[in-house]
């Protein structure tokens, strides 16, 4: 570095998120560039990198680093890639056991001596194109991350005419331009290597670069101490954490009605969970999935100029779902234009998403409807979407029919419309709403027999033992809120 350039490194900047595989492992998509600093002093060459005695997660992130030729001030994304003289490889390593203690601004987590490894070798960027590139990760010999820059969210072009607009970029910064799926931790003993090069021409390549993890000392008692929980362990190995639904709850979530999911949820104290205002296109659709989320803002002319055409949130919103994600749109309860259309819908089910949710209206509904993905919406409107909405915000916190809505909730539907349950109270709301519903199928056998309501709605102490030996003699695979065959008795 400091041969090519003639001068010891200076800043060195590096983004949040820019792979759409990475955004996807992460659970959302920036509408826009994010970034952190890391300091001069964590760069490095290929060596050695020291993990804590008491740390546990040293996490690895390949990536493709632009250093700047040519100093950079306000520069458009016409003219910025002629400010980078050279690429190389990187990795962003960082302590995940510390992110706790300066989340987002990774000081302590990332900037430790040595964090930064670059090379080995510096590609002249006037020879290569930067939509062309390819980063490769290899942990212990293993190919664990692989991608390239025809897919980033934020082209090089853009980070370099962003950041500039605010700041010098002078000769000698360093740019890491994020790293996609397929990071993860390393173990003391073993080895990373990343290498980048150019897809046009593979012998232009920086060679391997390379990190061998060893053993350091314990971090001194003052200061934050290291913390890791089981949501920083999933995301320090590349993985969301989605501990709210199993295959079996999902099961047993489309099996109890929603009715009886809002009246456990407002038994604790949860009264405004529900969506309101929305129904399925059609009737005795059931849904159950976990939150995605889009937000709309209302239209102005030039707001939707700069963001309502090409890739939009909407577009992106829909394009990064996974199977079994609902997503649940806020349009703040406008039903005079569509927020969903049949190509958007057909995108959806083919990626196998669970469903969407809107508090706006659909259009072509008819055609939405006949997809077979489960929808629920305030109206049908055939207007499109600028005559009243602006797509805005991916995977934040939204509103929708009155019910706050984050990435990750657990949402339930069915004719009667839907509900928002909290993560971590979904098995213990689940089986009291089986509960509940076994009690009202005993309740309802009764009633059905002659019984009088008194002392039986709700189950008093004298109906209690008949209830619970009628709970004893079901089959052990019979679901206790469903009638009861013949056969099943038998």
């Amino acid at each position: 570095m400091t041969a090519s350039t003639g001068r010891r490194p200076g800043k060195v900047l590096a983004v949040h998120l820019n792979y759409p595989s990475r955004a996807r492992q992460r659970g959302r998509v920036p509408s826009h560039a994010s970034y952190f600093l890391k300091p001069g002093s964590s760069l490095t060459g290929s060596g050695r990198v020291e993990r804590p005695a008491g740390v546990e997660l040293l996490g690895f992130e390949g990536e493709i680093a632009l250093v700047v030729g040519r100093a950079a001030r306000r520069v458009t994304p016409a003219e910025a890639w002629a400010h980078i003289g050279w690429v190389t490889a990187a990795n962003d390593l960082g302590l995940y056991d510390l992110r706790h203690a300066d989340k987002g601004a990774n000081v302590r987590s990332k900037g430790g001596d040595g964090f930064t490894p670059l090379g080995p070798i510096l590609l002249p960027a006037a020879e290569l194109r930067p939509e062309a590139l390819r980063v490769r990760t290899w942990l212990d010999g293993e190919l664990v991350q692989e991608d390239t820059t025809a897919t980033l969210l934020f082209d090089f072009a853009h980070l370099i005419a962003d950041l500039s607009r605010l700041l010098t970029l002078e000769v000698g910064d360093v740019i890491l331009t994020g790293t996609p799926a397929g990071a993860g931790v390393a173990e003391v003993g073993q080895r990373i290597e990343v290498e980048v090069d150019s897809l046009d021409d593979p012998t232009r390549c920086t060679g391997p670069l390379r990190t061998d993890v060893v053993a350091g000392p314990a971090l001194a008692d003052w200061g934050i101490p290291p913390l890791v929980d089981p949501a920083t362990r999933a995301d320090a190995h590349g993985t969301v954490p989605d501990p709210a639904l199993t295959d079996d709850l999902r099961t047993r979530l489309g099996r109890v009605a929603v009715a009886t999911l809002s009246v456990q949820l407002r038994a604790r104290g949860f009264d405004t969970v529900s969506i309101d205002g929305v129904r399925p296109l059609t009737p005795g659709t059931r849904l159950v999935g976990t939150a995605r989320t889009l937000r709309y803002i209302p239209f102005r002319k030039d707001l939707f100029a700069a963001h309502g055409n090409g890739h939009t949130a909407q577009k992106r919103a829909v394009d990064n779902l996974e199977p079994g994600q609902v997503l649940v749109m806020e349009a703040r309860g406008v039903d005079t234009a569509g927020t969903l259309g049949d190509i958007l819908a057909l995108r959806a089910r083919t990626l196998g998403a669970a469903g969407i949710v809107t508090d706006g209206a659909v259009r072509d509904s008819a055609a939405v409807a006949a997809l077979g993905l489960p929808v629920l919406a305030a109206a049908a409107h055939p207007a499109v979407l600028g005559r009243r909405h602006v797509p805005w915000d991916v995977d934040v916190t939204v509103s929708c029919g009155g019910a706050t809505v984050q990435v990750g909730d657990v949402v339930v539907a069915d004719d009667d419309g839907a509900v928002v349950i909290p993560p971590a109270l979904v098995t213990e709301v689940l089986a009291a709403a089986e509960e509940q519903e076994a009690r009202e199928r005993f309740i309802t056998e009764q009633v059905a027999r002659g019984a009088a309501l008194a002392g039986l709605y709700p189950i008093g102490p004298d109906w209690e033992p008949a209830y619970r030996a009628w709970r004893a003699a079901l089959p052990p695979t019979h679901d206790p809120a469903s009638p009861i065959t013949r056969e099943e008795y038998r």
